[in-house]
């Protein structure tokens, strides 16, 4: 009976971890004024007929913290990628000097990092509801269990405590995600 207790929280843990990992990706993608070769992760590129992540055509690298440069493989891919990053309305424009395409990273307006921190918010709720279905799912495994009263409590205190330290982890992310959002 313990064994399946412990595999129902073990499950919610896992559950609950993989919301945390999904909130760390989502939140890399929002771009808190700081070049990053992640900001291009959604730019597919038109190779030969097939839509084709830009990583997978060129090297992006960032030589400093306010530009991004595009190293295709193929020469002839140049015009492509141009095109990728601007179908891709990611607010860049990008400038092609025949070997590589550069991209100058604004800095953000005050407005922009208000809209970036909603973003980021609602990611984070969204983490929070990954981890209270994965709290809903286990305590209704603990309940379908033939288990006592006192055991069955037990357990979703267990899982109460395991969801709100998940909770408070996900507030920290987050705080710590806005400031580096707001800083100027």
């Amino acid at each position: 009976m313990d064994e399946e207790i412990k595999f129902i929280l073990d499950t919610a843990k896992e559950s609950m971890d993989n919301s945390i990992s999904h909130l760390d990706k989502s939140l890399s993608k929002i771009r808190a004024g700081k070049a990053s070769p992640v900001m291009l992760s959604t730019v597919k590129v038109d190779y030969y007929g097939s839509p084709t992540p830009l990583g997978q055509v060129a090297n992006v690298n960032t030589p400093d913290a306010r530009t991004i440069t595009v190293q295709p493989w193929e020469k002839n891919m140049l015009q492509e990628i141009e095109k990728a990053i601007m179908v891709a309305n990611l607010g860049f424009n990008p400038m092609n000097n025949g070997e590589s395409i550069i991209i100058n990273v604004p800095p953000l307006t005050e407005e922009r990092r208000i809209e970036l921190t909603k973003q980021a918010k609602s990611e984070a709720e969204d983490a929070k509801v990954g981890i209270r279905n994965a709290r809903q799912d286990a305590n209704k495994e603990i309940r379908n269990i033939d288990i006592s009263e006192d055991l069955q409590k037990n357990a979703e205190s267990d899982i109460q405590d395991l969801t709100n330290s998940y909770i408070k982890r996900i507030d920290a992310v987050l705080v710590v995600k806005e400031a580096e959002i707001m800083k100027v």
